[in-house]
């Protein structure tokens, strides 16, 4: 339709870009020499950044959250069935409780934006708790969700979230952060987690989340620009290993802010 040749055999080179591309660009470049292996090769904003300086007119025919699953057998296609059903219901949920249901793409929280989903009040509460625990034991190199530490801790989340006034912020990474996130989905209990995907205008979260957004009490938070946050103990700053790292370095944030976030552009369709 754009009357291209096919991406997959399009040449890119350091030549077609210019010198003065940033560095990670040349070194993408070099390690993918044609646009269609290269451009699977950038995140979105990444890519917004590479059609920039190439000044192209042509754009990608399909939005970065276009889903084109393939449904290779029938319960795969009974599920995608049952959500596009479901999409009506949602719909009116989010127009029935605006409040707990909110779409911001910009929420400043200190100095940092985010996009959030669901309970914006959450953020006000004056005690936040942080969900953090190691994979493996410090001391005995066992999965830490199966130690006596871990149990305590997990003793004193629950306590405090019994006790009232408490919100609990974790990004759920580690095996023990996701069994304590997957416990305050089930039982209701209040939760601000923090996601690496970004909240665009047409993201929603899967069915248990929607839900709990409905119930008003979870708060999804995803930073934006992440990677400028720069690498982890010599990892890159787009892997996911910096990535969770400094998400956990967020949630600490989040915990010790007190303020008023600011509010700088709302969507609740």
């Amino acid at each position: 339709m754009q009357g291209l040749p096919p991406s997959t055999s399009r040449p890119i080179s350091v030549e077609t870009i210019g010198n003065n591309a940033p560095a990670w660009l040349l070194q993408k470049i070099r390690d993918h020499p044609d646009e269609g292996s290269l451009i699977r090769n950038l995140s979105k904003k990444q890519r917004q950044e590479y059609y920039a300086l190439v000044s192209r007119q042509q754009q990608p025919l399909f939005d970065d959250n276009y889903d084109d699953t393939i449904c290779l057998d029938n319960r795969h296609r009974e599920a995608m069935i049952a959500y596009v059903n479901d999409n009506p219901r949602r719909a009116l949920l989010r127009r029935r409780f605006p409040n707990v249901m909110q779409r911001c793409l910009h929420v400043t929280i200190g100095q940092r934006d985010y996009g959030a989903f669901g309970n914006l009040f959450l953020l006000r509460w004056a005690r936040k708790l942080q969900v953090q625990c190691h994979r493996r034991h410090p001391v005995s190199h066992l999965p830490y969700e199966t130690t006596d530490d871990y149990a305590r801790q997990h003793a004193e989340w629950e306590e405090a979230l019994l006790n009232g006034q408490t919100v609990l912020v974790t990004p759920g990474i580690s095996r023990g952060e996701q069994l304590m996130k997957n416990e305050c989905l089930v039982k209701g209990y209040p939760l601000i987690h923090l996601q690496k995907e970004p909240i665009g205008p047409y993201w929603k979260p899967e069915r248990r989340r929607f839900e709990a957004c409905l119930q008003g009490h979870l708060l999804i938070l995803a930073p934006w620009n992440i990677d400028t946050m720069g690498g982890v103990s010599g990892a890159p700053a787009d892997s996911d290993y910096s990535r969770f790292h400094n998400l956990n370095t967020l949630a600490t944030e989040i915990c010790a802010f007190y303020g008023e976030a600011r509010i700088q552009k709302t969507f609740n369709s």
